[in-house]
């Protein structure tokens, strides 16, 4: 029997996503929004991998406008996937997007408020209903397009780009997060206008499990049941990366809980398609698994014994299987056993430490959240994650964050000891935990310039 949450449906385009349909698996691509060959090549490389949208950052109109020519090129070649706008900062992007794309994302933080400065603002009852009423002029005529072009729309909550104005009713917590996404959920329904997806995500898997899940009581509370995107933001990449979203979008799926995923990875983003198609594979195995992990739970440990074709897969399985339980604190301590060939006991033990540094329970290496990159990347990403990696891996405990420009950058930073974040072509700007300590520093200097602050950091906090 099917474990699936029910959920209305959602049409993008050629596509239905929640009900009863397939769990859909997307990616976004990394090239510059304006170079249309560039990425009429990557989405075709996203498609042909298994992808079934494909998202595109959106900085401006001028990036919107030419969502038309990418998916004229397309369709021209046979290609017929729908296309998503992702939209940040400047609304009426949005609505020149919804014209042209299959479905436009927008972000709660920052759609109408501005940028997150971390900045605490106090408001009465009245002047907070006032900033929501500034939210409805600015979202009403965007619906109107999207009603008149048969336009989906995902509300796209990111644990690090909330507003100050919810961050100081609410602090940071998993409220303020549902809160963010329901203040345009309500209007939505009030307009009448149900092809709606709603993604809640953080790169920290305890929040965005805990969080997904009070949104679906939430959303339960006011007989609401939109279909749900899924995703680990900025997970990384390598066996890190696919263990943190096989850890966070896992313990949801097994829960019956999503209806599209996507695997953010540091990678080339067709590289994301085949990982998510493993965890829908996954789902029935691994919510049986779930279930005789817990009931192996012994002195705080949980037992798994597992087996698969390869080591990929067996790190899905495994992570997707105890995911749950371990973000729930049911145990602490993981046992991986198998028989499986390709194993060792060094390797479990490893895998085990990496699944329980996922889950934020034991850190046992240097942890990196790197963003997979879009069209805002402003530096080299793949490069300079390899770099500080090798200058940074013995490390073990420190929190590294690795952002390509702003949009989550500094949010991010919350959630990490240093940040290395693009301020700009060719300029980067250092953060220690959310604070901005060096601005636009020379992109050929800003990886020795944050060892040489960490380093200095270590010093001194050693003499202290």
């Amino acid at each position: 029997m099917s474990i699936r949450r029910t959920s209305s449906v959602c049409h993008v385009g050629n596509i239905a996503i929640g009900g009863d349909n397939p769990i859909r698996v997307q990616s976004m691509a990394t090239t510059d929004t304006n170079d249309t060959e560039g990425s009429v090549a990557q989405a075709k490389r996203i498609i042909d991998a298994g992808g079934e949208l494909v998202r595109f950052t959106t900085q401006g109109t001028r990036e919107a406008e030419n969502m038309k020519n990418i998916s004229a090129s397309l369709k021209a070649d046979g290609y017929h996937t729908p296309l998503v706008a992702d939209v940040h900062f400047t609304a009426h992007t949005a609505d020149v997007a919804a014209q042209y794309c299959e479905k436009v994302r927008i972000n709660p933080g920052n759609y109408v408020d501005p940028g997150r400065t971390f900045k605490h603002l106090e408001y009465t009852d009245e002047e907070y209903a006032e900033e929501l009423k500034k939210i409805e002029a600015k979202l009403v005529p965007f619906i109107n397009i999207c009603k008149e072009h048969h336009t989906a729309v995902r509300i796209g909550v990111n644990h690090g780009s909330l507003s100050d104005r919810i961050m100081s009713r609410y602090g940071d917590t998993p409220e303020g997060i549902v809160e963010s996404c329901m203040e345009f959920l309500r209007i939505f329904r009030r307009e009448n206008f149900n092809d709606v997806v709603i993604s809640i995500k953080a790169s920290n898997t305890v929040v965005m499990v805990t969080t997904v899940r009070l949104l679906v009581k939430t959303m339960d509370q006011e007989d609401m049941h939109y279909p749900l995107h899924l995703g680990v933001t900025e997970a990384g990449e390598g066996e890190d990366g696919r263990i943190k979203s096989a850890l966070g979008i896992g313990a949801l799926l097994t829960e019956g809980i999503g209806d599209t995923i996507r695997v953010s990875l540091s990678e080339e983003p067709e590289c994301e398609i085949p990982v998510a198609k493993k965890l829908v594979e996954l789902i029935p195995e691994c919510t049986q698994l779930r279930a005789e992990a817990e009931a192996s739970i012994k002195d705080d440990t949980i037992t798994l014994n597992l087996d698969a074709a390869d080591w990929e897969t067996f790190q899905l399985k495994a992570a997707m299987a105890v995911g749950a339980l371990l973000i729930d604190r049911k145990a602490t301590k993981l046992d991986i056993t198998s028989s499986a060939s390709f194993t060792t006991p060094a390797s479990l033990i490893s895998l085990a430490d990496a699944i329980l540094q996922a889950a934020r329970i034991k850190f046992t290496k240097t942890e990196y959240i790197s963003c997979p990159g879009c069209g805002r990347t402003l530096y080299n990403l793949q490069e300079t994650i390899a770099k500080i990696k090798a200058a940074t891996s013995d490390l073990v405990g420190l929190k590294i964050g690795i952002m390509g420009c702003i949009v989550n950058g500094p949010g991010e930073m919350a959630d990490a000891d240093y940040g290395y974040v693009g301020a700009g072509r060719g300029k980067i700007s250092l953060y220690r935990a959310k604070e901005c300590v060096l601005k636009n520093i020379p992109e050929e200097e800003a990886v020795e310039r944050l060892l040489e602050l960490i380093h200095s950091d270590r010093s001194t906090n050693s003499t202290n």
